[in-house]
């Protein structure tokens, strides 16, 4: 197994790039020697048996029926305000509907009324536009806000449906989507809109400076070509964006839901063209930019509770979603850390792994299609082996709390995959209970259900 390369090709900070906007970032190989000291035999053996005393089985991955079977995740999940739901791939069936089952449950039986994506900030307030009034055609809008991302899928479309569904029947307490991340991959006059509409209307003799701010940067319409611009260029647009979040943040007023919204989307405008001052030629550049994003997203998540009051089900890959990630030079700190040091125990962060199946990845992380690839099964010394052999094909478990032998199986990394936007890929050293709180095991995953007509 190939060793951690000590330089960074100007391929792979491109690839970076790219996956940082829209996706995980492809992982690299482990250090073999890790395989090699996983517990064997008896130690396993025992590790097994206590992970089983603290596993629950899950009854189904499918929205709907009865969901006894996750009593005891409302019980681990206990007064959270935030639970973030990660994923081991970007594109299997059995993540998403368990991520529609479980949001399901906790509208039902813990309130909570936000389902939160990893996609640009711009999108997700157009699906919440179709969740609160019903204008439009579900699919077309699914087709335009999710294109080319690997939530295109039907299990999105079934998550769509059934909020907008819920909220015609719940109508004085209506269910929300939003996304959390940066602007990408575009940030479009409609939206430049929204900020320059709302001065226009309430502080019109503004709108002159406003529009000067803005000019040379409404729309973006491809950051990938944006990122062409010169770096001095995008550097003094970016300064521009966030000299016309400082005007608009001027023209607020104390009660006006307007102004809390238009600034907030100004904020987000600054923070994409932030981002978009990346170095693609500068190692450190790509992983300060990567934790600047990270950050942006637990930002935009906190500000989203706090102004709603919601509770919100964050869903992310592992990577987002985690205390840390699988390559952590890579993202030095993630949303959930971040989440953690803004909300301590309101923030909640659960991980999936799978021992074996079929997802949804891409041959290169610039351009191509999204398609199916299959893993066989793990292979002893993996974190998914072990987790296996535990008798219930499906389970969950709190990975604070449990015998002492699990917790000490659960706190050392060892070989796990985690699978983003290009494959294939090496498993990385993760230690679940460092990144997690709460876990779900899967037996086996299939690829996403392609969006139909």
């Amino acid at each position: 197994m190939a060793t951690h390369k000590k330089r960074i090709s100007r391929r792979k900070l491109v690839a970076t790039v790219a996956i940082a906007v829209g996706a995980a970032l492809t992982p690299m190989a482990v250090n073999a020697a890790t395989v090699a000291n996983d517990a064997t035999g008896g130690g396993k053996q025992s590790a097994v048996r206590a992970l089983e005393r603290a596993a629950h089985p899950l009854r189904s991955t499918e929205p709907g029926g009865n969901t006894a079977d996750l009593q005891a995740l409302t019980s681990m999940i206990g007064n959270a305000k935030v639970v973030g739901l990660g994923e081991a791939t970007h594109g299997s069936h059995e993540f998403f509907t368990m991520k529609e089952r479980i949001f399901r449950h906790l509208v039902e039986k813990k309130g909570f009324t936000t389902f939160s994506l990893e996609m640009s900030w711009s999108s997700g307030l157009q699906i919440d536009e179709y969740l609160q009034t019903g204008k439009g055609d579900v699919r077309e809008i699914a087709k335009k806000e999710l294109g080319n991302s690997p939530w295109e899928r039907e299990e999105f479309v079934s998550l769509i449906e059934w909020m907008r569904d819920y909220n015609r029947s719940h109508p004085s307490r209506t269910v929300h989507f939003m996304g959390n991340d940066l602007g990408a991959p575009t940030l479009s006059d409609d939206f430049f809109g929204r900020v320059t509409g709302y001065v226009q209307r309430s502080h019109p003799a503004a709108l002159p400076q406003l529009n000067e701010l803005y000019a040379g940067l409404r729309p973006i319409d491809d950051v990938f070509a944006y990122l062409g611009k010169p770096l001095a260029e995008r550097q003094q647009l970016a300064a521009k964006a966030e000299q016309a979040l400082a005007l608009v943040s001027k023209l607020g007023g104390s009660g006006d839901k307007a102004f809390v919204w238009a600034e907030q989307n100004a904020r987000s405008i600054a923070q994409t063209t932030k981002f978009l001052t990346i170095d693609v030629t500068n190692p450190e550049s790509v992983a300060d930019s990567q934790r600047f994003r990270d950050e942006v997203m637990a930002q935009n998540v906190t500000w989203w509770q706090r102004e709603t009051g919601d509770k919100v089900l964050l869903s992310a890959h592992n990577d987002h979603v985690g205390y840390q990630a699988s390559d952590p030079k890579m993202y030095p700190k993630t949303q959930g850390s971040f989440l953690r040091d803004t909300m301590g125990k309101n923030y909640l962060p659960i991980g999936f792994t799978f021992n074996q199946g079929s997802f949804l990845s891409k041959d290169a992380a610039l351009g191509g299609e999204w398609k199916k690839f299959t893993v066989g099964a793990a292979g002893p010394g993996r974190n998914e082996y072990t987790l296996d052999q535990v008798r219930h094909q499906n389970f969950y478990l709190d990975v604070r709390r449990g015998p002492e032998p699990a917790r000490a199986w659960l706190n050392t990394a060892r070989p796990t995959l985690s699978l983003g936007t290009q494959f294939p890929v090496e498993p990385r050293d993760i230690a679940i209970a460092k990144s997690f709180d709460v876990l779900i095991h899967l037996h086996e995953v299939r690829e996403a259900d392609k969006l139909k007509p």
